[in-house]
């Protein structure tokens, strides 16, 4: 069920289902601008009586056989995340009892914010619906008496655009966005205002990308490297930098994955729609910030001329890395992106993004993202964001101790540890050495947390867009 959301300066009679916020201290002359007499009672007592309003926060209340009242019950509803989920719970809610039309009202009460709240329903109502011949048609309309023209409404929207944005691209299968297509719509982004460079495999060849060439080699498909540039800001300052893993199918090459989930890798390439994404978002809401989204696209395949455990290949730092299992494939396209980045743009800091190690699922769950940095200010405001916008982080360990696991006897380095254990930390040691000039940097391992088989507060499940509003409240809060 799609929503449709109409901004109205009055009822005008789209819909006889109501929605109507109440919390305890309800008075019989507020109830009476809404509804008559024999109604406004009706409802005040349902308040009273119902004492499990609190726990339910949303239930109805039918008024005659047709209509019905949707009463939003608000309890300590206070802040921009639980105005969101809130929001979403009424989305749910509504569509549960499939009721097509409702009308909103924004509330006279200060404790919920409303735009949030639409947002949230927003949010939750995404679907992908693209490949299937018959299509649930049905729209549900929320009819809102609000204005939309607030600056915080049009900066939801683009986030909404870019959360939706990075859903899109995760959800649609290898076949359709391999990295020849991807890089192609990226291209598109052209339209908003965000300067676009494609590297393709000629380039990044004479360039010295290797390590990334390598994972891509046993594919038909073509290996970019594609930059994103937004210029928001009046001077010339460093720009803010976003990298992404972007593996748009991931067999495991000639260490080759078990066959059993392996059609879960087509969202193996969720880090790069998150840059792509918080690029969007930046670009339609004119962040006042320079920044510059950088993604890896390739397709690791077996093949002929597929890498091979045990490959020696020399990175775009110069350093060389052994390869001993070609499955362990997102570090070395993150490794030429970070340097790359690093060395062209000269950014203020780096935070990549990659579903980069199952054993960060082991370990955290899909509660938080593992967080591995190599600078305290940066990671503190990670946090901070994530709680904010339930997005959450959790920071593990960088020690020099764990080099030792990474270290090769005929390279610079092995990209995986065979001794066991640590294997998140030690993914995390491997790609920390490709920052070369000590830039700040943070890595998000979101293995966990870019797809979802049941669906969370705000979203319904399959790709959850996470890492999209986490880096925009990061910005918003401490660079804007």
């Amino acid at each position: 069920m799609s929503l449709k959301i109409n901004y109205l300066d009055r009822n005008k009679g789209l819909s006889k289902n109501k929605a109507f916020f109440v919390n305890s201290d309800i008075k019989i002359n507020q109830l009476k601008q809404e509804f008559d007499k024999a109604n406004s009672d009706k409802i005040l007592n349902f308040i009273k009586n119902n004492k499990n309003l609190k726990e339910n926060k949303i239930t109805s209340l039918s008024q005659d056989f047709d209509q019905k009242l949707i009463i939003i019950y608000l309890v300590k509803i206070n802040g921009e995340l639980e105005s969101e989920k809130l929001g979403a719970n009424f989305y749910d809610y509504i569509k549960k009892n499939d009721i097509k039309d409702i009308f909103i009202k924004e509330p006279l009460t200060k404790n919920i914010n409303f735009e949030s709240f639409i947002h949230g329903s927003k949010l939750k109502s995404y679907q992908f619906n693209l490949y299937k011949t018959k299509k649930n048609k049905s729209i549900v309309s929320f009819n809102v008496l609000k204005k939309q023209n607030s600056k915080n409404t049009k900066n939801l929207e683009a986030i909404l655009n870019g959360v939706n944005f990075t859903k899109d691209l995760v959800s649609e299968p290898g076949n359709i966005l391999h990295p020849d297509e991807y890089a192609s719509r990226l291209l598109k982004l052209k339209k908003i205002g965000l300067k676009i460079t494609v590297y393709d495999q000629k380039k990044l060849k004479k360039m010295g990308c290797n390590a990334l060439l390598g994972v891509g080699q046993g594919s038909i498909r073509g290996s970019y490297l594609v930059t994103m540039e937004w210029k928001g800001a009046k001077s010339n300052s460093k720009p803010l930098a976003f990298v992404g893993k972007g593996v748009c199918f991931d067999t495991g090459g000639i260490s080759l994955k078990p066959a059993k989930f392996m059609e879960d890798m087509t969202y193996d390439m969720a880090g790069s729609a998150v840059v792509a994404g918080l690029m969007k978002n930046f670009a339609l809401r004119k962040a006042n910030i320079n920044a510059v989204g950088v993604v890896g696209l390739v397709e690791n395949m077996p093949g002929g001329n597929a890498q091979r455990p045990g490959d020696i290949v020399k990175s775009y730092s110069g350093k060389t890395i052994e390869v001993l299992n070609t499955d362990a494939e997102g570090r070395l396209v993150l490794a030429d992106a970070l340097t790359f980045t690093e060395k062209k743009f000269k950014p203020k800091f780096i935070v990549d993004l990659a579903t980069l190690t199952g054993a960060i699922i082991v370990a955290l769950g899909s509660e938080h993202a593992g967080l591995f940095s190599n600078d305290d200010v940066l990671s503190d405001q990670l946090q901070k964001s994530g709680n904010k916008v339930d997005e959450k982080v959790w920071r593990l360990p960088l020690s020099k101790n764990y080099d030792k696991l990474m270290d090769s006897k005929n390279a610079d380095m092995q990209n995986i540890n065979y001794v066991g254990g640590a294997s998140s930390i030690t993914a995390a040691q491997f790609l920390q050495r490709f920052i070369l000039n000590k830039t700040p940097w943070a890595h998000l391992d979101i293995a966990g947390m870019a797809f979802s088989k049941y669906g969370g507060a705000l979203n319904s499940g399959g790709a959850t867009g996470y890492g999209v509003r986490l880096l925009n409240k990061l910005v918003e809060d401490h660079y804007e």
